[in-house]
């Protein structure tokens, strides 16, 4: 039987709430309470495919991943833009192969992409074997199909799969 309410997760929206309220008044916590069982149990039924994290710790090691990257397409992006103007502009889109196909690490793969400076998510093919990037400094193809896979699919594929 699947469990509506997921401790951690009312944990989290009455943490959130709260904060949120700016408030830690017994009247927004039980507020905060109703809401952290409620809809848990309104949504329930539009969370039909649950999430089973393999190896949680490698989650951190990801996002710390992904912030050294995050900080270092920041600095790469804003070379682009204030660098030589007379440098061509290579912006493109390009075609990931995906050997990841659990929908909850393709949904963390297209949040980790999209947040990533310089990168945005443009689509996936219909049958979930192709990832379209586009790539506001794109020079070397295999560079970026080589870091998304070790950088971020592989270790997805760990958590998830």
């Amino acid at each position: 039987m699947k469990r509506a309410i997921e401790p951690r997760l009312a944990a989290f929206l009455i943490a959130i709430w709260l904060l949120l309220n700016d408030s830690f008044t017994p009247g927004h916590a039980l507020l905060g309470l109703l809401l952290a069982i409620g809809l848990p149990l309104l949504t329930a039924s539009m969370r039909p495919l649950r999430s089973r994290v393999r190896r949680p710790l490698a989650i951190a090691a990801l996002l710390w991943t992904v912030l050294k990257d995050i900080v270092r397409s920041n600095f790469a992006i804003a070379g682009v833009i204030l660098g030589d103007a007379r440098r061509r502009s290579s912006a493109g889109f390009m075609d990931i192969p995906l050997d990841l196909r659990d929908p909850h690490g393709l949904a963390a793969l297209a949040c980790i992409v999209t947040a990533t400076p310089g990168t945005v998510w443009a689509g996936l093919s219909a049958d979930g074997t192709t990832l379209t990037l586009h790539v506001l400094d794109l020079q070397d193809e295999q560079v970026w199909i080589d870091t998304i896979k070790q950088h971020y699919e592989r270790p997805l594929m760990e958590i998830f799969e």
